[in-house]
């Protein structure tokens, strides 16, 4: 081999040797140290400055399309191209169902919530929520985008063959599923257009909260809450799509969702969209603010700085990069910070993967630092501003609520719950908290039966419980 070949492959044996060390002292933590430990857990600290360079050097970028137009859902004002490239790059492939592939023209002079198309799904939703159903619509509608541009939302309508005989309007259960995936066949919406597929997530229909709800005689509203750009974790898009699904299901049946009270529940990828729209609910959706009575969040990741310390270079990487690459689609500015092997990972078919493949990715343990132009990513200029805007902690919800969660947590702290918890009541909010001697999955079926029961008393008029000290 000529000299220069060996030299170039020593180097490229001495980033490949120096990633190694940095990997494991990221995934392992440091050893040998005395002295008292950091407060900060190791897998988020920075690896050595030359790091990144050395990663671009060994790892070369990977190939993106040169487009002759941007695709609406990829534009960013004031970006460059090759952003632009590499935002439609990142994006899920089309799920080749028209309903939640096409981006239609003109949304900007549409108003939020307003409904753009509608279809019947019954004989496909019939049998998978078994209760006999009067109907079951999905909407395509006009919502707003994590940055406030013009976008489309779709939600699944359903409404049971028995008759409200309540007192007052039928009630709505809006029941945001786990949708903790990045790919277009993920979604409860698709599930009930299509029926079971190899993508369908069991947390579609279990725990039962819309077969019990239309048993009772409820409309239920199943928003797809990571919007078209398959967003998964990002607060904001949620809760957009959330409320205007209310505003579009209003318009488009009236009698079943216009004027009943509204409650919402959501589990783990259910409560981010669950905790963003109780919080936004009177900012972006004033109009309709007031008909919800209760929030149900379980599971829920609030605080991403904790969840980052807890997830990080170990088996919950795979999900935490997931959510990482959800956010980074509505929130480009994280493509800039993301180095070669960051991009290739992005535009691989890792875009695509439901629930159950996001789990597997953690195998690698993959340490983020490893992901990122800099060195020290989490205590980074852009890091800081994400962790503050998708914790919401300056807003309070405007409905009572119920959060939940398993002690046992080791993802997703039961720590960070309690925080939430603590939080709402100081800024006034109405709230309990219950915790389960559970882990993560139990926690969803052992706290389904005393959700169930708190979210019938809100539908039902009864005055929610306060465990907040005042």
């Amino acid at each position: 081999m000529p000299a220069r070949g060996v030299r170039a492959a020593a180097r490229r044996a001495a980033i490949a040797t120096t990633v190694a060390v940095a990997a494991m002292t990221l995934v392992a933590g440091p050893t040998g140290m005395s002295g008292t430990a950091d407060a900060e857990p190791p897998n988020l600290t920075s690896v050595p400055s030359q790091l990144p360079e050395d990663i671009d050097a060994l790892i070369p970028a990977p190939p993106v399309e040169k487009l002759s137009r941007i695709p609406e859902r990829s534009r960013i004002p004031g970006a460059s191209r090759e952003l632009q490239e590499l935002r439609e790059a990142i994006m899920p492939s089309p799920s080749g169902d028209r309903f939640f592939d096409h981006w239609p023209a003109g949304l900007a002079a549409r108003a939020p919530g307003e409904v753009l198309t509608t279809r019947s799904v019954t004989r496909v939703a019939q049998p998978l929520v078994v209760v006999p159903l009067r109907s079951a619509r999905q909407v395509k509608f006009r919502t707003a985008d994590a940055n406030g541009a013009p976008m489309f939302g779709t939600a699944t309508l359903l409404v049971p063959a028995k008759a409200w005989t309540g007192p007052g309007a039928r009630p709505v259960l809006i029941n945001n599923s786990p949708i903790v995936a990045l790919g277009t066949k993920c979604t409860t919406g698709f599930t009930y257009a299509h029926g079971f597929t190899n993508n369908t997530n069991e947390t579609d229909l279990i725990p039962p909260y819309t077969q019990l709800a239309l048993d009772r005689g409820y409309a239920v509203l199943v928003p797809d809450h990571t919007g078209p750009r398959m967003a998964y974790a990002e607060p904001y898009v949620a809760a957009h799509v959330i409320l205007d699904s209310v505003r579009a299901a209003a318009a488009l049946d009236p009698a079943n969702f216009a004027r009943g009270p509204i409650a919402m529940v959501g589990y783990s990828g259910g409560a981010i969209a669950t905790h963003g729209a109780a919080k936004l609910a009177t900012r972006y959706a004033p109009d309709i603010a007031g008909r919800f009575v209760g929030a149900a969040i379980g599971g829920v990741p609030a605080d991403y700085r904790s969840l980052a310390g807890a997830m990080n270079a170990n088996l919950a990487s795979g999900v935490f990069h997931a959510a990482m690459l959800g956010v980074a689609r509505e929130r480009p500015e994280v493509l800039r910070m993301s180095n070669h092997l960051a991009r290739w990972l992005a535009t691989s078919e890792i875009r695509n993967i439901c629930t159950d493949d996001m789990g597997n990715l953690g195998i690698a343990h993959l340490p983020t630092q490893l992901l990122s132009t800099d060195p020290d990513p989490f205590h980074s200029a852009l890091a800081e501003k994400l962790f503050e805007v998708t914790s919401m902690s300056d807003l309070e919800a405007s409905m009572p609520l119920l959060i939940y969660h398993g002690r046992y947590e080791w993802w997703v702290p039961a720590s960070q719950a309690r925080a939430l918890f603590a939080q709402q009541c100081a800024l006034g909010a109405t709230a309990i908290y219950r915790e389960y001697g559970a882990e993560h999955v139990s926690a969803a079926a052992l706290g389904f039966p005393d959700t169930a029961t708190w979210l019938d008393d809100r539908l039902r008029g009864l005055p929610a419980p306060d465990g907040c000290r005042r």
